[in-house]
């Protein structure tokens, strides 16, 4: 029998996210939205609707449909020095998490090791080690502001090494992978012809770069040259859309997207017709333009709010500000200046105030790194974040200063 470790986040977001009445800053989706909101959102007033009623309900396209594969391979030509993504290097999933799983699954096992940055979601290291591979935690320091150390591969690189896992952006830190890093991740890697598989949820939500920094953001791994990478994605995150549990798998290699496919039809065999045909509507020009333009704007604006309370409690709060996603990692000390236990402390204040957030140490961490942190998820609703910030300052007023 396969032995995995409990999925701590997933785990805790199960147990308190139904909460009754709970301020949820733990979300880590952009404010979810409606198909009425979408197509309120649609600059072209003439256009047909996401689905109609009297389609028949087969299993559709069981790769998804051309047109979704399409819409979602357009995503990655904003990086222009590379060539047009051909929709039948995209695979559709069940979520990014069903992408990653896949890759994993398709890609490793006994007697391969992989390298996997760290902090990152629990999925990226644990499925490996539970298919039999070695593990390697490439650990981001925040000295560093969580950007991966590339020096470092040197010594973690090994002669069985098949995979480098990355999370661009990251969670749940919110840091920026930048071009030029990812450059020299994707040299090492092609010089000893290992696969990079890069967790691109989050992308494009590039919000809060350094002015030095091209406004798009960095390129997608499959923009640099290199064939070898896997890129996955998801509605959840940028598009707001976790409730179509619609994710993908695109490559340059063609032939990893067939071994992807292959073992999917073990599992899902397709995606919902209905779910297609949403994610399709809304990554339609039309579309995903306001769609993007929404979230980027909610996400600036609810990073000031949450850059205001760390400043406020800046004795007691620290962080390494985000520069793109929906999360942030911010550490929290006591008044005798240690940090808290940040599980007890997560669930005091769910008890005391009804506001949820994620503890890092159980949920991103091992053998106690990250204690003291929570991954807060800021780009709910403004009014959600507002109120449920207003309520952490009076306890931590009570508690900690």
């Amino acid at each position: 029998m396969v032995k995995i470790e409990s999925f701590a986040v997933e785990d805790w977001m199960d147990r308190f996210e139904t909460t009754p009445n709970v301020l949820n800053i733990a979300e880590t989706c952009a404010a979810s939205v409606s198909v009425d909101d979408l197509v309120r959102l649609c600059e072209d007033k003439d256009a047909p609707g996401p689905f109609s009623s009297s389609d028949k309900l087969t299993y559709g396209a069981i790769r998804g449909s051309e047109t979704l594969r399409e819409r979602i391979a357009a995503l990655y030509d904003r990086e222009s020095a590379a060539e047009p993504l051909p929709a039948d290097n995209v695979l559709v999933t069940q979520g990014a998490i069903s992408a990653n799983f896949l890759a994993l699954y398709t890609l490793v096992g006994p007697g391969d090791h992989v390298i996997c940055v760290y902090p990152a979601y629990q999925q990226l290291y644990s499925v490996p080690e539970s298919l039999g591979a070695e593990v390697s935690l490439w650990k981001l320091k925040e000295e560093n502001g969580y950007v991966p150390d590339v020096n470092e591969l040197e010594g973690l690189v090994k002669s069985n090494t098949k995979l480098i896992v990355i999370n661009n952006p990251n969670n749940p830190t919110g840091a920026t992978i930048p071009t030029t890093v990812l450059t020299q991740i994707v040299a090492f890697a092609q010089q000893r012809n290992i696969i990079i598989l890069s967790d691109e949820v989050y992308s494009p939500l590039y919000h809060s770069l350094p002015s030095s920094s091209p406004s798009s953001g960095p390129p997608s791994i499959l923009a640099l040259g290199y064939p070898n990478t896997i890129a996955t994605g998801s509605m959840s995150k940028a598009f707001s859309l976790a409730g179509i549990r619609t994710g993908w798998l695109a490559s340059r290699d063609r032939s990893l997207i067939e071994s992807g496919a292959a073992v999917r039809h073990y599992t899902t065999i397709s995606v919902s017709q209905l779910d297609d045909r949403v994610a399709s509507y809304a990554l339609s020009p039309p579309v995903v333009r306001p769609l993007l333009a929404r979230n980027m704007a909610l996400a600036k604006k609810n990073l000031g709010l949450l850059a205001e309370f760390v400043e406020k409690y800046g004795e007691v709060c620290s962080w390494v500000r985000p520069t793109a996603g929906t999360t942030a990692l911010v550490g929290f000390r006591n008044r005798k200046g240690e940090w808290v236990e940040d599980e007890e402390f997560a669930k005091d204040v769910l008890n005391r105030v009804n506001v949820m957030f994620v503890p890092a140490a159980p949920c991103f961490g091992r053998g106690g790194d990250f204690r003291g942190f929570v991954r807060i998820g800021y780009v709910c609703e403004t009014e959600v974040l507002v109120e449920g910030l207003k309520r952490l300052g009076e306890y931590v007023d009570e508690n900690l200063r």
